[in-house]
């Protein structure tokens, strides 16, 4: 890693010098060195979690961490140590600073390296699953920023613009999958899921740790790969083949994914997210459902976690995605009553007007579909000979597009569904009259509603979204409404579970 000064990397204190470990920075890495050869992963996580952020907050805010090199005397110049410590060193310079372009180009070359030493040689720890997971999440965030800083090319200089021609082949879309993949792969992950299944593993039972001495390394990078597969596809738009991704990890049970409250969130997003463009509203709505039900219970145990503010950030994309999802279709039945009060609360104004299907109707979704949906990106590397433009928004705006060519398909379905909600059976010829239109139109928004309201799971079957469901008989039309089941158990449940709570509050009321 070079010695960077403080002009290059974003600002900061003049006075830097990334040659200079300052005590408290040489007992840190002395200490993590030490836990890390004697696996000792509480000591880890309370090191990583907790005394890396408060030195940053103290001595780093403006400025990036001495450099690997710098600290490499203090634990026996280990390389798998120092490309650990480098990984955290582009983190922290992504999250507090600007990276440069050279930076951009050594953080990948930092993760090829440390991924090639967990694929190709042998590594004998055991790290905390929450810094096993940030350093999947934070190399496929870096991959999508470097997307979006190749593409823009309108102010680019021309140092930056050799830097793109000589390393044309940095966060390339085909080495991040490759890494990826192969992590899974390698780790034998999958195996070990459906091996579990079986009841001839013990994986999430012991949080993906190994008890026996060996290491979780490989193979909790595998299993947060196929996550960061599912992210990646997403980013590319390639929806269908991110949720594939994710097919070994069984959702509607608790698994490893839910251990690290960011994995959690990452996986529930993208997953609905998917669900969404391929038309599985009923699935998006399910896992948003839990999802936010989840954090609403439990923020308040992360306010002190430096993922706090992306928690809540996420929290409200999802809200805007569920109101979308409930918009184009209408099964509010799938909510919890806590998750339906915050939904109103939050967007009750824009989903009636997105059920008016008009010109507004367009705008509103239009805005929260902006507001919801991830940062897109464009796999392939611009034209650097033509005239330099901005290239950064071409993915989200085609994104864009198609959903909203989807919600111009449905217009019409709208007033179908209000027509068989109020008519148990009624004549095709009555309908058309109703509608507006002739009869042979009408059988096409018919069935243009079955085919809309109908999509394929990740096994090729046929599933309903539907509300409400129809057939024809005799030129008649018969009207056949999903019927709810009546959940008491739920709540009973949060009945018990709101006067135990105010047991509670009533014991700490100490009486005169």
């Amino acid at each position: 890693m070079a010695a960077f000064d403080a002009d290059s990397t974003g600002g900061g204190d003049l006075a830097y010098d990334p040659n200079f470990v300052p005590d408290s920075v040489k007992t840190f890495v002395v200490h993590l060195y030490r836990h890390i050869r004697e696996k000792n992963v509480y000591e880890i996580h309370q090191m990583y979690e907790g005394s890396f952020n408060r030195l940053t907050d103290r001595m780093f805010r403006e400025s990036p961490w001495p450099t690997a090199e710098a600290v490499a005397p203090y634990v026996d110049g280990d390389h798998v140590f120092c490309l650990l410590y480098r990984e955290m060193w582009f983190r922290h310079v992504y999250a507090r600073l600007t990276p440069t372009p050279k930076q951009r180009l050594e953080s990948w070359d930092n993760y090829c390296s440390l991924f090639g030493v967990v694929l190709h040689g042998v590594v004998n720890m055991q790290l905390p699953n929450q810094w096993l997971w940030d350093m999947v999440d934070e190399f496929v965030y870096q991959f999508q920023s470097y997307c979006q800083y190749r593409a823009k090319l309108k102010n680019k200089t021309e140092e930056e613009l050799q830097l793109l021609r000589n390393f044309d082949q940095a966060w390339n879309v085909y080495g991040v999958l490759n890494y990826l993949q192969a992590l899974v792969e390698k780790s034998n992950i999958i195996q070990i899921l459906e091996r579990e299944k079986e009841g001839l593993e013990q994986f999430t039972a012991t949080d993906g740790y190994d008890y026996q001495g060996g290491s979780n390394v490989l193979k909790m990078l595998g299993y947060y790969s196929m996550i960061g597969l599912l992210r990646v596809h997403c980013l590319l738009g390639d929806y269908r083949t991110g949720l594939k991704c994710m097919a070994p990890i069984d959702l509607s049970q608790q698994g490893v994914y839910t251990i690290v409250i960011g994995s959690h969130i990452s996986t529930i997003y993208h997953y609905g997210f998917a669900n969404l463009m391929l038309r599985r509203y009923g699935d998006a709505i399910r896992e948003f459902n839990k999802i936010l039900l989840y954090i609403l219970k439990y923020k308040q145990y992360h306010q002190k976690s430096p993922q706090y503010d992306q928690i809540l950030k996420k929290n409200e994309q999802m809200y805007a995605l569920l109101a979308v999802c409930l918009s184009l279709c209408p099964q509010s039945k799938l909510l919890d009553e806590n998750v339906s009060t915050q939904l109103k609360e939050k967007y009750n104004e824009k989903m009636t007007k997105m059920q008016r299907y008009d010109d507004e109707a367009s705008t509103v979704y239009d805005e929260l579909f902006s507001y919801g949906c991830p940062k897109f990106i464009t796999p392939s590397a611009p034209a650097l000979d033509e005239p330099l433009t901005n290239y950064n928004q071409e993915a989200y705006r085609l994104q864009l597009k198609m959903f909203l060519f989807e919600v111009k398909q449905q217009q019409l379905l709208a007033g179908i569904r209000s027509f068989l909600k109020i008519y148990s059976s009624m004549t095709v010829a009555k309908l058309a009259q109703f509608m507006e239109v002739d009869e042979a139109t009408l059988r096409t928004i018919l069935m243009t509603y079955k085919h809309k309201m109908h999509s394929t799971d990740n096994d090729g079957k046929i599933v309903s979204n539907a509300d409400i469901d129809f057939y024809i008989n005799d030129d008649t039309v018969h009207v056949v409404e999903a019927k709810s089941t009546k959940r008491f158990g739920d709540f009973f449940l949060r009945q018990i579970l709101k006067f135990e709570e105010m047991i509670t509050e009533l014991d700490k009321v100490q009486l005169d």
